[in-house]
């Protein structure tokens, strides 16, 4: 009976911990996304609004919901001036994260 009941506590531990892993390759790639942008925003000195429909359809496809780009730089700024891309949503719908990437203009 002891040996069943440990047995069903690391059935419960390991789905916890896949659960997990999920969430942080979820978010990593959501940092490599924002990685691919803030580099594209640089080059151009904003976030474009082709680029942003592009990074919203990438960005569901990751499962990200509730996405909000408050605080990225959507105006062209001059060469040298600071840009942001800053990346709110949900994963899975309850874990709310933020992802913030701050670079110079290189246009």
């Amino acid at each position: 009976m002891l040996t069943g009941i440990c047995m069903l506590a690391m059935l419960v531990m390991m789905v916890s911990c896949f659960e997990s892993v999920e969430l942080l390759n979820q978010k990593a790639a959501v940092g490599q996304l924002a990685r691919k942008y803030i580099l594209q925003m640089e080059a151009y000195g904003y976030l474009s609004g082709e680029a942003r429909t592009a990074l919203s359809v990438e960005l569901e496809a990751l499962g990200v919901t509730e996405i909000s780009y408050e605080g990225t730089s959507f105006n062209e700024v001059s060469y040298g001036d600071p840009i942001v891309l800053e990346i709110k949503g949900k994963l899975k719908g309850e874990y709310g994260f933020a992802e913030k990437r701050v670079s110079t203009a290189k246009n």
